[in-house]
């Protein structure tokens, strides 16, 4: 399955930056089992281009009322135990797999992100959200909770006393709430959420490739690591970097007060 095969995403590019539309209109760009298989293939064939075709991700959603508003509840209504799990675990690994791409993840948060729509934006590398977006993990008012990692991003996000609240008593937040707890990093008026995005994830791309990637990697690291092993992690990620031709190449250009070209090696 190529690019232009989705039935439920759309994906462009521009330049080296990638834009991934999440495209159900008539579902609010709710998730099925569809948009995950398709999400993960995505998610695969731009994680296997080299840094000079695929610098940066973007994630939003079609149209302007949803990012994705949720798991689709008609798939969910006919899950048994079994059916549910293997749903859940399906979710998990692909924002799993989101959260380990080795390029940068903005979520451009257009609208409603409520349940999987919050969860998958917590699976990227940080949120812009425009005016109108509104977040929420609203499940426990249906008899369920989140399954596909909110559980456990969000409150590593915003904390977990604040995620407690939020998760035991399913309210939706506006982007204005969500900025001031955290959760997202700015918010933009709807007609300039998408150009903020691609103009933040053309800066990154200015920087050395690989210093991103190991810079990412440490990051995640740290989540899961005590500080003494992160940090002995970071230092071996440090020191990675000093074998790449990028490395002598901004240091050179910082002596020689010019501006780097990096080549991604």
């Amino acid at each position: 399955m190529g690019f232009g095969e989705f039935s439920t995403i759309a994906v462009e590019s521009i330049g080296p930056l990638w834009v991934l539309r999440i495209h159900r209109p008539e579902a609010l760009n709710a998730l099925n089992s569809i948009v995950l298989n398709e999400l993960g293939v995505a998610i695969r064939l731009v994680s296997e281009m080299d840094t000079e075709h695929a610098q940066g991700l973007i994630i939003t959603g079609a149209g302007d009322k949803a990012f994705v508003a949720g798991a689709d509840i008609k798939e969910l209504a006919k899950l048994n135990r079994t059916e549910a799990e293997k749903f859940a675990r399906r979710g998990q690994a692909v924002f799993h797999e989101l959260s380990l791409l080795k390029l940068p993840v903005i979520a451009a948060v257009n609208g409603f992100a409520l349940g999987g729509g919050c969860e998958l934006a917590l699976a990227c590398d940080f949120i812009y959200a425009s005016e109108n977006a509104k977040f929420g993990l609203p499940e426990v008012s249906l008899g369920v909770i989140p399954g596909f990692g909110g559980t456990v991003r969000l409150s590593r996000a915003v904390g977990i006393r604040k995620a407690r609240e939020l998760i035991f008593s399913g309210e939706i937040i506006s982007a204005a709430e969500a900025l001031q707890m955290g959760l997202v990093n700015r918010v933009f008026p709807q007609g300039e959420l998408l150009k903020a995005a691609l103009d933040k994830m053309t800066v990154i791309a200015s920087r050395a490739p690989r210093a991103v990637d190991l810079a990412k990697k440490s990051i995640l690291n740290a989540w899961d690591l005590g500080i003494e092993e992160a940090q002995h992690m970071e230092a071996e990620n440090f020191s990675e970097l000093f074998d790449l031709a990028d490395t002598r190449e901004g240091l050179s250009a910082f002596f020689g007060k010019r501006k780097p070209v990096f080549r991604g090696i």
